[in-house]
Formats: C-alpha cells, sequence, structure tokens
C-alpha cells in the first residue's frame, strides 16, 4: 500500500466558516486541557495519561455546565485530536520531536477527520453539519480517502490536505544518476552527477519582501492591542510572510523534483541547523533557505520513485578533502573560496569540490549496505582506495509520504 497526499483550496460559505470556527475552537480547547491534565497527573504520579484514558474525560464534559458546547463537536474531531496528542509525546520521549505545547487561538487553526470524508463533484464533504464546501482539486484524488486535515491559514484561507491510500508495491529504481549535493548560502545547492557540476543560486526570498514586511509591522506595532484595526492589519502581515512562504515552498519544490526525476540516488549532509543557527550573523540566512524542508521534499519524492535519500555524517570533511588525490587540510575558513591541493597541486572550488566528495561518499555507502547502483556519470569507486572516515553513517531510505502536501 502506498500513501499520497494532496491539498486542495476550500472555500467554505459564512455559515460553514462559522460552524469550522467552532470545531477549530472546541479541538484546540481540549488539546490544551488534556495537554494540561496530562502534565498535572504526570507530576502526581510520575505517569501520564493514555489515548483512551483521555478519551474517557470527553462524555462528563460534554454534559457539564461549562463545557457542555463540546457536545456540538463531531465526536471524531476530538478524538482525532487525543491522538495527535498522544502521537506527539510519543515523538517527544523518542528524541523527535520538542515537549508538546499548547495551542493558540491566533496563528494557524486545524481539526483532523480520522474518516466519512468524501470527494463530490469537485468538491470536498466534510462529515457532520458542516457537509459539501466548495473546493479547487488540482489533481485527481486516487485510492481510499483515510484522513482529511482541514486548516484556516493566519491569512484566512482555506486547506484541506487529503490523504490517501492506493494499492501497489513500493517501486524499485536500479537506473539513473546518482547526485552529490553540498547545501550553502551563496549558492543553495552546488551538484554534482559525476559529469559536471551545477550550482543553483540562493534565491534569498526573506531578504526580497524584508522592506516590505518592516514597514507593516511597524504599522502593526502602532495599532492599539484588542482593537479591530489590529485585528485586521494582522492579516495584511500574515499575507507578507505567506507570499514568502510560498515562494520558498515553489523553488524547493521545483529543484527537488528536478533532481528526483532522473535520478537512483541523491546524496546529502546530515546538517545540523539547529546549532547552525546559533550563529547570530548567519542565523536569518539560514533559516530563509529551508534547508530541512529541502531534504524533507528530497526524501518522499524518492521514496514514491523507489530511489534512496542518502545522508553523510555532518562530520564528513567534505571542503577539506581533496577530491583528486583525498589529501585533507587542517583548516578551511568560511571565506576561503577555492583553494590548491598542497599534495598534488589540484585547483578546486570549495563547494563543487565538496560536492564531488559527498557524492563519493555515498556511494561507497551504498555499495557498504549491498544496494545495486549503477555508476551513471562519473567514476564510483576511489581512484587511490581510500579508506573512509566513517564508519557508521546513518542511511536513510524512508520518508512518510503523509505530509508531502505540507
Amino acid at each position: 500500500m502506498l500513501h499520497k497526499a494532496v491539498q486542495v483550496r476550500l472555500y467554505p460559505s459564512k455559515q460553514q466558516q462559522i460552524l469550522l470556527a467552532q470545531a477549530f475552537g472546541c479541538s484546540r480547547w481540549w488539546w490544551n486541557y488534556a495537554l494540561n491534565k496530562s502534565i498535572e497527573t504526570y507530576k502526581e504520579t510520575g505517569k501520564g495519561l493514555s489515548q483512551s484514558a483521555l478519551n474517557a474525560l470527553l462524555p462528563r464534559l460534554k454534559k457539564e455546565k461549562d463545557t457542555e458546547w463540546l457536545a456540538e463537536c463531531y465526536s471524531q474531531v476530538l478524538q482525532a485530536t487525543t491522538l495527535n496528542l498522544t502521537t506527539a509525546y510519543k515523538n517527544f520521549f523518542a528524541g523527535r520531536a520538542r515537549f508538546p505545547r499548547f495551542k493558540s487561538k491566533h496563528g494557524k487553526q486545524s481539526i483532523q477527520y480520522p474518516q466519512n470524508v468524501k470527494v463530490v463533484e469537485g468538491n470536498v464533504k466534510l462529515p457532520g453539519s458542516i457537509g459539501v464546501v466548495k473546493a479547487k482539486i488540482h489533481r485527481p484524488i486516487e485510492g481510499t480517502i483515510k484522513t482529511c486535515t482541514v486548516v484556516k491559514t493566519p491569512s484566512g484561507k482555506y486547506f484541506a490536505s487529503i490523504l490517501t491510500e492506493v494499492e501497489g508495491e513500493n517501486p524499485t529504481v536500479s537506473e539513473g544518476k546518482i547526485y552529490g549535493v553540498d547545501l550553502g548560502l551563496k549558492h543553495f545547492a552546488v551538484v554534482t552527477d559525476g559529469d559536471k557540476v551545477s550550482k543553483y543560486e540562493n534565491p534569498k526570498h526573506l531578504a526580497k519582501h524584508e522592506k516590505n514586511l518592516k514597514r507593516k509591522q511597524q504599522k502593526l506595532a502602532r495599532k492599539q492591542k484588542g482593537s479591530n484595526s489590529r485585528f485586521k492589519y494582522r492579516k495584511v502581515v500574515a499575507k507578507v510572510y505567506e507570499r514568502v512562504s510560498n515562494s520558498r515552498q515553489d523553488f524547493l519544490h521545483k529543484l527537488s523534483y528536478k533532481l528526483v526525476s532522473d535520478s537512483q540516488a541523491v546524496i546529502v549532509e546530515n546538517l545540523h541547523v539547529k546549532g547552525m543557527v546559533r550563529n547570530h550573523n548567519l542565523a536569518k540566512a539560514i533559516s530563509d533557505c529551508g534547508w530541512g524542508t529541502f531534504t524533507n521534499f528530497l526524501a518522499y519524492k524518492l521514496e514514491r520513485k523507489g530511489a534512496k535519500l542518502v545522508e553523510i555524517n555532518r562530520w564528513f570533511p567534505s571542503s577539506k578533502l581533496c577530491s583528486n588525490c583525498f589529501h585533507q587540510v587542517s583548516e578551511m575558513p568560511l571565506d576561503v573560496r577555492d583553494w590548491t591541493c598542497p599534495h598534488c597541486g589540484t585547483h578546486h572550488d570549495r563547494d563543487g569540490n565538496a560536492a564531488i566528495n559527498i557524492r563519493t561518499e555515498g556511494i561507497r555507502m551504498l555499495k557498504a549496505e549491498g544496494s545495486a547502483v549503477s555508476a551513471v556519470g562519473g567514476e564510483v569507486r576511489p581512484k587511490m582506495g581510500r579508506k573512509s572516515l566513517l564508519r557508521h553513517s546513518p542511511l536513510i531510505t524512508e520518508a512518510p509520504s503523509a505530509y508531502a502536501a505540507g
């Protein structure tokens, strides 16, 4: 079975917007209540509350006078909220995510329907009192609908992310190019397939809108807190951020698709972005790049095709290593953009040399784990039989495609 997700734009009527706002509010309140209850229980007993224990609290809350409005919300929306909270706890204890946070009524709002969502004549039919919502479905929705997440963005737009299950086996690819990718700031990506090196400029999405954003944020800050004028102008600022986000996502989708379309494997560095943004001089520029999002896009696109994403260790000296003779220099400051190998005399472009080394190391890892890869474009085996510095480098072959549209 394969899972695919499609995000579609929704255009709810005024009445449907009111019903959705009520559902968002109920789901948000229940998340915050359940999270607080779990924290208090853990402090008292040393144990948290399970999914079934939290759901058992709902019938009583729906009968109490102060919270009887919870009964108006579609019951499975609240149960899906419980599931998402317990999943968030599991991810936290497994080290995959930070501790669950309380949700605010400001910002993005979302609810999830775990079943009974249908596509009717090009529109989306939600269960309960909301009914058929006008939608713009830009691609066919194939397979069985598993879940539907409805989102309202800070700018006031509505979207539905529809997850489907499609019959079929995971494809495998044994032919195609193997790309080595060096991610950076001046050039967003320097890519080599073994024959040639291609450079993709950093679009600097935030920098293009920074002046406009600053002016609008200053205007928002002058408005009185709690006023209707401030509430309305928040959407103006949110639209600028949305424009930045959309342009970044568009660039990342197009570049990742270009690399995946003719490849059997893509090799990148496992960058420690959280540590890198501690450098306050580069933090804004690093965050604007979206390296993590780009890697996620590569992962699910490659998985869908049956190809592989390989992440090499972040400590691998890709920039300090001569790709010709594998001599390693001791220091390589960031301002050095090209250098000459003191051992063999080869002149290197810093980023192009790093991309070649990343590709070579990735191919070694693929062969070490027994993958059948064809050396399309350039040499695969290091010329001088170099032994890798890395013995247990991470190899990622799967990524959940359920969040592909997000």
